[in-house]
């Protein structure tokens, strides 16, 4: 059924079946872009420690819950053989990561920037291919150039837009492991944003032209257009740490909410009959199915904060020599993009099968 009538014009829902976590997407950046550029032009600025506060909100209770339940839900009516070794994979990647930061944290640094673009890019896509189709994508490496295209609009755009406090804040975040790093091997900001301005609207104007002429007609390009500029002003007009913050909660997973509607075929394994591990979970028996869900809570949780508070005690300034909001910011940057990295590279690209991104 057609989204016009209930969630708008066909041209930004054509068919899609995302309903309103789709349109809640757009709108919520919208209303924030708008609310930061009136506020810009009336010469009115929001306090560092705000935006700090912002961004915790978003990250920490709006979006932690839906990184867990992506998970969850992969895992659930999978084989217990899969089970086993995704979340022994996924233990790995992380501890390779935490490594990684401990004795490069520059090189771990770049690593986690590059996940933020491969999340949200590479997200985003799958999102785009079961809401409204990508049939404007007619390549695999079209595809590639709209995922970095997107995923490049939350890193480098603010890079770009937000020099001064992109850079302070990563200064922050390789602090933590290794004071004074970032300064010793960062070049010329003004340069870099030079090269990186002209890189990215090379790729941005090579990923609309490609799409605009290769479009079928459906609508699609017209909104992978539309929303491929939307999330280019939302991060060039509102301030990077409250972009960031709230991104990923308004966007990345109310999109992904959307993707989950409109996957009408059922994610199963065919291999298994009896859920694995998780199989207490869909019993018809409703005690049974809450102390399995409440087990299920409770094991996420201790592992997720255990392994921030891993982290927080061996680093030599967990705050990186910052004030506690700003270095709560930059601690949890960095322990997000550790879960990230396993999030993306075990839980999509080597999950062929489903995946956290599944669209049949």
């Amino acid at each position: 059924m057609s989204n016009e009538s209930q969630f708008g014009p066909a041209w930004l829902v054509p068919n899609a079946a995302g309903g309103l976590p789709l349109t809640a997407s757009r709108l919520s950046l919208v209303v924030v872009a708008a609310a930061f550029g009136v506020g810009r032009l009336a010469g009115l600025s929001v306090p560092l420690r705000v935006q700090a506060g912002v961004y915790l909100l978003g990250m920490v209770a709006m979006n932690l819950p839906h990184g867990g339940y992506e998970h969850f839900e992969n895992l659930r009516r999978r084989a217990t053989s899969f089970q086993g070794t995704y979340v022994v994979t996924y233990l790995v990647g992380i501890t390779l990561f935490v490594a990684l930061f401990f004795v490069a944290p520059v090189a771990g640094l770049a690593l986690a920037v590059s996940v933020a673009v491969a999340k949200g890019g590479f997200g985003g896509v799958q999102s785009m291919e079961a809401l409204y189709g990508t049939d404007h994508l007619r390549t695999r490496l079209q595809r590639w150039l709209a995922a970095v295209v997107r995923g490049g609009a939350v890193m480098v755009v603010p890079m770009v837009f937000w020099t001064d406090t992109f850079y302070a804040f990563s200064a922050v975040m390789v602090n933590i492991f290794e004071p004074g790093a970032l300064s010793a091997v960062a070049g010329d900001p003004a340069t870099s944003r030079l090269y990186l301005g002209a890189g990215f609207g090379s790729l941005l104007v090579a990923h609309l032209v490609l799409g605009y002429h290769r479009s079928a007609g459906t609508g699609s390009f017209l909104a992978d257009a539309a929303e491929t500029l939307l999330l280019v002003a939302y991060f060039a007009i509102v301030p990077v740490v409250v972009a960031v913050g709230l991104y990923f909660p308004l966007w990345y997973s109310a999109r992904q909410v959307a993707r989950s509607t409109a996957v009408d075929e059922p994610a199963v394994d065919p291999d298994d009959h009896d859920g694995g591990l998780l199989d207490a979970l869909d019993s018809d028996d409703p005690k049974r199915v809450t102390l399995a869900s409440w087990g299920v809570l409770v094991v996420g949780s201790v592992a997720t904060f255990g392994l921030a508070a891993v982290v927080w005690t061996l680093s030599p300034q967990p705050l990186g020599g910052a004030g506690l909001l700003v270095g709560l910011v930059a601690f949890w940057s960095i322990f997000v993009s550790i879960i990230a990295l396993p999030h993306v590279v075990v839980g999509a690209w080597l999950d062929r099968t489903r995946g956290i991104w599944y669209v049949p």
